[in-house]
C-alpha cells in the first residue's frame, strides 16, 4: 500500500479547505465499521436537496459504485476505485466527457468522493506479485462510510417533511371538499345562516370567505405556509357543519311539536283554485312559452377539456362529475354561491345556451377573486354574445394554458 497518500489533485485543478477536510473525514474510517453501498447511495438520493447535488451527479456517483466490486463498504479495506472516464461514462449511460468531468467535480466539492490523482493524473492501481492491488489512483469513496450517519439522518429528516407536506395537503384536500359541499347542500336545503333561523340565509358569504381562504394556496407551497391555511380551513368546516347540525335539531324540534297536527290535512288538489282570478289570470299567462331569441351556437367541447380547464367545480358536486347532467346539475348550485342573480343566469342561458352558460359558470369560478362581480360578468358576456363578438374556446383554451404554464413554473 502507499506510504504517502496524494492530497493535492493533478493539473491546474486548485486545493481548497474543504477539500483537505473531507479528506481529514476520509481518514477516521472506524475499521469495524460496515455499510450497505446501496443503502447509503438511496439515503445520499433522498437528502440530494441538503446535500446540494443535482440527480445527475448522483448518476455518476452511481456509475463510480458500480466499479468497487463489494456491496459492502467496510473501514478497513481500500475504497479507491480507478475506471477509466471511457468507461464511467458508459456505465452513466454515455454522459458526454465535458459532463462528466464537471459533475466529478461537483461530488469531490460537495465531499462525497475523494479525489487520489497520480503523477500523470491517470487512474490506475499496481499490483503485487500475488496479484493483489498495492497502489491505486483514482477517487476514494471513503466519505460514503465515515458520514453514513449524516447521509441517514438527513434522510430521514426530508422523509418526515414529506410526510408531514402530504398530511397537511390531504387535509386542506378534505377541508375543500367538505366546505363545498357542505355549502351547496346548505343553499339548496334553504338552511339559515344565522342561529335559531332568524334572518335569510347569506351562504354567498360563506363561499366568499372560503374562495378568499383557498385563492391564498400557492402552486407550490411549503409545510409552514400551508399549515395556517389548513387551520382557517378546518375552522369554516367545522362553523359550516355547526350550522347544518343546528338547522337539523330545530327541525327535529318543531316536527315534535307539530307531530300531533299532522291529521290536519288539505284535500285540494288543486292550488289554483284558492287563489284570485286576477292572480290565476296571471300565472296561466306567465305559463305560455315565450318566444326565445336564437341562442349562440354550442361548440361540442368534450367534458373531460372542460373539467381540465375548471377543476374547481368538482369540489361542488355531490357525487362527482361523469356527465354532462352532473355538470349542469353543479354549476346551478355554483351559480347561487357567486351571486348571479337568476334574471342574468336565466338570460346567459337563453343567449349562450345551458351548457354554455354553466361552462361559463366553471370558468368564473376557477378565476377566482380576479372577478369581483361574478353577475355583472356574465351579463358582459351575454351582451357580447347577443352581439356575435363571444367564443367560448379561448376562455377555455386561457384556462388550460394557465393551468400547463403554472405546472411547468412548479
Amino acid at each position: 500500500m502507499q506510504s504517502h497518500p496524494p492530497t493535492t489533485p493533478f493539473g491546474r485543478r486548485s486545493l481548497t479547505l474543504a477539500h483537505v477536510a473531507t479528506q481529514m473525514v476520509a481518514t477516521t474510517r472506524p475499521p469495524e465499521k460496515v455499510v450497505h453501498k446501496w443503502k447509503i447511495f438511496h439515503a445520499i438520493c433522498t437528502a440530494r436537496p441538503r446535500l446540494g447535488v443535482s440527480e445527475r451527479s448522483l448518476s455518476v456517483l452511481n456509475a463510480l459504485l458500480t466499479f468497487h466490486p463489494e456491496t459492502a463498504l467496510t473501514g478497513e479495506d481500500d475504497l479507491i476505485v480507478f475506471p477509466s472516464n471511457h468507461q464511467l461514462s458508459l456505465r452513466a449511460h454515455g454522459m458526454p466527457a465535458s459532463t462528466l468531468r464537471r459533475h466529478l467535480a461537483v461530488l469531490v466539492d460537495v465531499g462525497l468522493v475523494v479525489r487520489r490523482d497520480s503523477p500523470n493524473g491517470k487512474r490506475y492501481a499496481r499490483k503485487g506479485s500475488a496479484g493483489e492491488i498495492e497502489l491505486a489512483f483514482g477517487f476514494d469513496i471513503s466519505p460514503l462510510v465515515v458520514r453514513s450517519e449524516e447521509f441517514e439522518s438527513l434522510a430521514a429528516d426530508i422523509e418526515a417533511e414529506a410526510r408531514a407536506l402530504k398530511l397537511v395537503r390531504e387535509r386542506i384536500t378534505l377541508c375543500r371538499r367538505d366546505i363545498a359541499k357542505m355549502i351547496a347542500t346548505g343553499i339548496e336545503e334553504g338552511v339559515p345562516t344565522r342561529r335559531g333561523g332568524q334572518g335569510p340565509a347569506d351562504w354567498q358569504e360563506v363561499h366568499v370567505a372560503f374562495r378568499s381562504i383557498i385563492d391564498q394556496i400557492p402552486r407550490t407551497a411549503t409545510r409552514q405556509e400551508l399549515e395556517p391555511i389548513a387551520e382557517e380551513l378546518s375552522q369554516l368546516a367545522d362553523d359550516v357543519l355547526n350550522l347544518l347540525e343546528t338547522h337539523i335539531k330545530s327541525k327535529d324540534s318543531s316536527a315534535n311539536e307539530s307531530h300531533t297536527e299532522r291529521h290536519k290535512q288539505n284535500s285540494n288538489t288543486d292550488p289554483f283554485t284558492d287563489l284570485e282570478p286576477s292572480l290565476r289570470e296571471g300565472m296561466a299567462a306567465r305559463a305560455e312559452p315565450k318566444p326565445q331569441a336564437p341562442r349562440m351556437a354550442e361548440g361540442t367541447y368534450p367534458l373531460g377539456m372542460v373539467l381540465s380547464a375548471c377543476p374547481d367545480i368538482v369540489d361542488y358536486a355531490k357525487g362527482g362529475i361523469s356527465n354532462w347532467r352532473d355538470f349542469l346539475a353543479t354549476a346551478a348550485v355554483v351559480r347561487s354561491m357567486l351571486g348571479i342573480s337568476p334574471s342574468a343566469w336565466e338570460e346567459a342561458q337563453t343567449v349562450l345556451g345551458e351548457t354554455p352558460a354553466a361552462i361559463v359558470v366553471a370558468c368564473i369560478l376557477q378565476r377566482g377573486t380576479a372577478i369581483r362581480s361574478a353577475g355583472g360578468y356574465l351579463r358582459g358576456l351575454t351582451r357580447k354574445a347577443e352581439a356575435g363578438e363571444f367564443s367560448l374556446g379561448p376562455i377555455l383554451m386561457s384556462q388550460i394554458n394557465s393551468h400547463l404554464h403554472e405546472k411547468r413554473r412548479a
